[in-house]
């Protein structure tokens, strides 16, 4: 097994999105930053990837990424905050093209910035190194609902196929939103353009090795009012 250790590794974190869905309670900043107990959601993000040894931080900001920028630039922090700024929106594939030139790990961690799963990163990392992937999701369930496609694995957990937004039944796995991906996936997206790394990208490299790491930890996403609720009731009691 190659030795990787995740102070090499670069974080690249997606907190771009227009969260037009959150408008009604979270309207003067990114979805990422909305309050959770005093605490922007993007800072109880990077401390949690931070406890596994992570330091270098690759922010993909894009509406009102001003917000992100000044937050992060005066923060004191031991860990490294590095800004990719989209001047259009580049979609989630995109993003991470656009981040390319601040990327100098051969192997590099990916997460949305408005969802968490509290996943044990070390091990996730192992699984990718020994998998060989190209790409590495975390997989877990969730029930109810339609905001969520439908990951197929085979038996040796490379992925298959995708089905987005179909009926879920109890069973069915789901993107978390957290990647590991090889440094050559780069070369798949082209840059300057709107690309989605779930419906652009992924379906068209599966024969290129693409594994699922499946976790039952809860998904948090806080794309709405009531999920940021729920969120805030979990999160509860989150030190700074």
């Amino acid at each position: 097994m190659r030795d990787i250790r995740a102070k090499d590794i670069d974080v690249v974190v997606l907190c771009g999105g227009l969260g037009s869905r959150l408008n009604s309670v979270v309207d003067d900043r990114p979805k990422s930053m909305a309050e959770i107990n005093d605490r922007p959601f993007l800072d109880i993000l990077i401390d949690y990837v931070a406890r596994y040894g992570f330091t270098r931080f690759i922010l993909c900001t894009g509406f009102k990424g001003d917000f992100i920028r000044r937050y992060y630039e005066t923060k004191r922090s031991e860990l490294v905050f590095l800004i990719s700024e989209e001047k259009i929106p580049l979609g989630t594939a995109g993003a991470v093209k656009n981040a390319e030139s601040f990327i100098e790990s051969d192997t590099f961690i990916v997460l949305n910035g408005d969802s968490l799963c509290e996943i044990d990163i070390k091990d996730f990392l192992s699984f990718h190194i020994r998998k060989k992937a190209l790409i590495s999701i975390v997989l877990t369930t969730i029930k109810n609902s339609m905001d969520f496609g439908v990951v197929r694995l085979d038996k040796d957990q490379k992925i298959i196929g995708f089905s987005e937004k179909v009926i879920m039944h109890g069973d069915d796995l789901v993107n978390t939103g957290i990647y590991f991906f090889d440094r050559k996936i780069l070369k798949e997206i082209p840059s300057g353009e709107k690309r989605s790394l779930e419906h652009d990208i992924f379906p068209g490299i599966l024969d290129k090795g693409i594994y699922g790491y499946v976790t039952e930890k809860k998904l948090l996403d806080i794309g709405t009012p009531e999920r940021l609720e729920i969120a805030k009731e979990y999160l509860r009691g989150t030190k700074k």
